[in-house]
């Protein structure tokens, strides 16, 4: 029985993310909503959106590099 680590670390840093994502929007949008109300929760949102898309944009990028790299060399892994 062979283990793939390199997928285990992967699935890790997906599952980390996502609850990291979890996290900000429940707890920290709810405790703005609680103390300072709807608007302030809603330009919180904008904010952590507006942050959130050069982030998805350099992995997006990251991903195409990849990926061409992987079609030029197919026997480097």
């Amino acid at each position: 029985m062979t283990r793939d680590l390199r997928k285990y670390a992967r699935q890790t840093r997906v599952r980390l993310v996502i609850g990291l994502a979890i996290l900000l929007l429940i707890l920290g949008e709810g405790l703005i909503y609680y103390f300072y109300g709807a608007g302030a929760a809603g330009m919180g949102l904008l904010c952590m959106l507006g942050t959130l898309l050069p982030i998805i944009i350099i992995v997006i990028i990251l991903m195409l590099l990849n990926w061409i790299v992987k079609r030029v060399n197919p026997d480097e892994d």
